[in-house]
């Protein structure tokens, strides 16, 4: 299915919250608010590194209108939180890790006031030496930042020798890739609104999420309350790609609210969010790859090293994913991976759309292009001479669900007409004399002699300073948390009294478009109306525990969830109908408005309407279902057995004066199986590729000493509407195979794995330039000579 911006037709649905997030008369949590509500603030630390001597609160808490100020002796239950592994203190106690660790926490009548008795509160620190990177972290000298040292994870995988393996190798290609610490940017900043029940027993937490549950069982420890008593109702945020999976203000609104006996709303300033928020894990990749003078991968030897920051929320499965990626959708015989996750005084590193696979697919992809460069081969050809088949295990060597996901992407692209435009050039350009070296040891030092791509299509239609370039890159992305991990879905339909088919399900809505495409899989299975339904999600007290929405597997998981409930549903509406009209259930159906009679010639007619047939019907009519994502049989921690896979082209234009690469066109294929929400489709995978943009050019959240330098938005680059290419073309692959009982896989995040890399391949082609760290500096495109040394040899 090819779609695109304009594209319309009767599967082109208006999102439910479409209307109301547009005229502005959704309830943000900034537009929230309750009578006798206090504002809250959070006192973060002065240091990044640094013991706490004392703090004194006496100020702040005789000011008039203040009515809590907490310190972690306020702190009822357990003093830390992590979605993973609780290493993070609540409120510090007697050190402090980061420039956002909480140290002090105030609620008041007014905002101001709040502001004000945060500098009332006294905090004595005695700073400690500064680890700003991961190399500082691993030094024997290092100061240790938690019990078990500076190491958060450790990864290896072998398969074969490796090491022996390279001697072969008729080509081999070493480099180091570095990637940035890059901001969600989310259009909603951290925060909530926190209501105690007034006798203090019950709490209800508005708040941004990506899963209450999640959330609930984290304060219930830190609160010291059963889980029960705590209700958590997920807004609908204006975007988090992972940023608001890990608990963020929830503990302080919630502790704030509970001692003061009042509602508190508690949201974070744009810099706070930049202080305290969750940051992509900058990565050191360093790989080297080798293969035989045919083009066939031989040997690959990777290290990875990850700055997880202060805390570890998620890095150790970031970092699992990224072991697990490092490879690509190729066929390598000799793998040999090793990964480390280092603990900083850097800013937290945690959960990011793509999940530590951006980082390294675009070292995997750029080890393919210089290999390809080398040898003289068409480097979207060598991929394809080392692409997985369909039914070969995966990364790990587990066993995973088999699809030709990256034959058909591969082939897509390869007849786009931008790789076709740059097939066409490059025949007209190359020396005829050097058609007959494709594939021979000299071809890499002849090509050092051609003109750069981009030099040569200057000319009359373009300014003699703009280059032009087209590159590609491919990727497969696994889907759900992966083995060893708890991944629970589930869901439930009823007929509610209203007469409207309820769906409830335990996931949140944060832009993704997840109610759009639950609507169409309920008018298309029950053929009802999207007035008969009623959509229930973000609500722990009203859905059940349906897992997290993250990972690519919500929509995903509500398809399967349907699967099992479709029928038995139907079933029990139909008897009901039956039961109450008379007409056999065999000749009934569901359709718009209720239950309709099928007809063996002419039009169905309709027997009774949804509203009278929950009206009559004693026992309640409802289905529940509760499994788990699927996953591979082979106990590899972390290992996933759903894919999806992508490939991307892109062409971009590089000013040679300014250094500056704009993207011009770019070309998706994604192979995902059937498509639910076309609009949202394409949405996802247009916006993440925007993400990526970002992340390729302008990004870089710097610091300096454990010290952000990068502190607002007017000093972080990100793409706006006038960034976005002109040209867009997606190819949605929907063929599974025969049988295949999984379904659509979730597009969230493989938009955005591919796109570096196939920037960076433009960019060499346009300019003759290798790029090995991102975002990519203007200034080394700026150079005189247009190629460097820093291939294959």
């Amino acid at each position: 299915m090819r779609l695109d911006r304009t594209m319309a037709g009767t599967r082109w649905h208006i999102r439910p919250d479409g209307p109301d997030k547009v005229t502005g008369r959704l309830a943000y949590l900034t537009d929230m608010g309750m009578p006798g509500m206090l504002y809250g603030k959070i006192l973060r630390s002065a240091y990044p590194h640094a013991w706490i001597l004392s703090i004194d609160t006496s100020r702040a808490q005789r000011l008039p209108g203040v009515h809590a100020v907490l310190t972690h002796r306020d702190v009822p239950g357990l003093n830390l939180f992590g979605i993973a592994l609780p290493d993070q203190p609540v409120l510090c106690e007697d050190r402090v890790r980061f420039a956002g660790d909480a140290v002090a926490a105030v609620a008041a009548e007014t905002e101001e006031l709040a502001e004000y008795a945060l500098t009332l509160i006294e905090v004595v620190y005695e700073p400690l030496p500064v680890i700003d990177s991961p190399e500082a972290g691993l030094r024997p000298d290092a100061p240790k930042l938690h019990p078990n040292g500076n190491v958060l994870h450790r990864t290896d995988y072998e398969r074969g020798n490796a090491a022996q393996a390279f001697a072969a190798c008729a080509f081999v290609t070493e480099n180091t890739y570095r990637t940035p610490r890059q901001m969600h940017v989310y259009m909603e900043t951290e925060g909530g609104l926190f209501v105690p029940e007034p006798d203090g027993a019950g709490l209800t937490v508005y708040a941004p999420t990506q899963h209450g549950y999640k959330d609930r069982f984290q304060l219930s420890r830190i609160l010291a309350m059963p889980e029960p008593s705590i209700r958590v109702v997920s807004s609908p945020i204006g975007g988090s790609f992972g940023g608001k999976d890990e608990l963020n203000v929830q503990p302080y609104g919630a502790l704030l609210a509970l001692k003061s006996g009042r509602p508190v709303k508690l949201h974070q300033s744009r810099m706070e969010s930049v202080r305290a928020g969750l940051k992509r894990h900058p990565m050191s990749v360093t790989m080297r790859t080798g293969m035989d003078a045919n083009g066939k991968l031989l040997a690959h030897e990777v290290r990875i090293v990850a700055d997880t920051g202060a805390y570890a929320t998620l890095g150790e499965p970031v970092l699992n994913f990224a072991t697990e990626h490092a490879q690509g959708p190729y066929r390598i015989p000799n793998v040999a991976i090793e990964g480390l996750s280092v603990y900083t005084n850097n800013g937290v590193s945690g959960e990011f759309r793509g999940f530590g696979g951006n980082q390294v697919i675009f070292a995997m992809e750029g080890q393919l292009d210089r290999l390809a460069e080398a040898a003289g081969i068409d480097p979207w050809e060598l991929r394809s001479r080392n692409l997985r088949e369909a039914d070969d295990p995966g990364p790990f060597g587990q066993r995973i669900v088999a699809t030709d996901g990256a034959r058909q992407v591969w082939a897509s692209v390869a007849g786009s007409e931008l790789m076709r435009r740059k097939a066409r050039e490059e025949q007209a350009a190359w020396p005829a004399a050097n058609e007959e070296l494709a594939g021979s040891s000299k071809a890499g030092e002849e090509r050092e002699a051609w003109p750069a791509m981009g030099e040569r299509r200057a000319g009359s239609t373009r300014e003699k300073w703009l280059r032009r370039g087209i590159g590609a890159a491919i990727a497969m992305h696994g889907s759900g948390l992966g083995f060893g991990l708890p991944d629970p879905a589930g869901g439930r339909l009823r007929l509610n009294a209203e007469g409207r088919i309820e769906a409830a399900f335990g996931y949140e809505e944060f832009g993704q478009g997840l109610l759009a495409s639950l609507q169409i899989m309920l008018t298309e299975r029950f053929g009802c109306a999207k007035e008969d339904l009623e959509l229930v999600i973000g609500d722990t007290a009203r859905v059940p525990h349906s897992g997290s929405s993250t990972a690519s597997r919500a929509t995903s998981m509500m398809w399967q969830a349907l699967q099992r409930m479709e029928a038995p549903f139907a079933g029990m509406l139909l008897e009901a109908a039956s039961r109450l009209t008379g007409v056999p259930a065999d000749l009934l159906k569901t359709g718009p408005g209720g239950i309709w009679r099928t007809a063996v010639s002419g039009e169905a007619e309709p027997v009774i309407r949804y509203r009278e047939l929950s009206e009559r019907t004693e026992t309640p009519i409802a289905c529940e279902t509760a499994f788990h994502f699927p996953t591979t049989p082979d106990e590899r921690v972390g290992a996933h057995f759903l894919h999806t896979y992508t490939a991307v082209a892109v062409e971009v234009e590089v000013n040679l004066l300014t250094g500056r690469v704009r993207v011009t066109d770019q070309y998706h294929a994604v192979a995902a199986g059937p498509v639910v929400n076309p609009m949202g489709y394409v949405g996802q995978i247009e916006g993440g590729s925007h993400m990526a943009i970002g992340f390729a050019l302008t990004e870089d959240a710097v610091m300096e000493g454990g010290q952000y330098l990068t502190r607002n938005l007017d000093a972080y680059l990100i793409p706006t509407v006038k960034d976005t290419p002109a040209g867009f073309q997606l190819d949605a692959i929907e063929g599974l195979p025969e049988g295949d009982p999984f379904g659509p896989r979730g597009i969230g995040e493989i938009g955005t794995v591919a796109v570096a890399p196939a920037i960076a391949a433009a960019v060499r082609d346009a300019v003759g330039k290798w790029v090995t760290s991102l975002p990519i500096n203007p200034e080394e495109l700026m150079a005189d000579d247009p190629f460097e040394e820093g291939g294959a040899r």
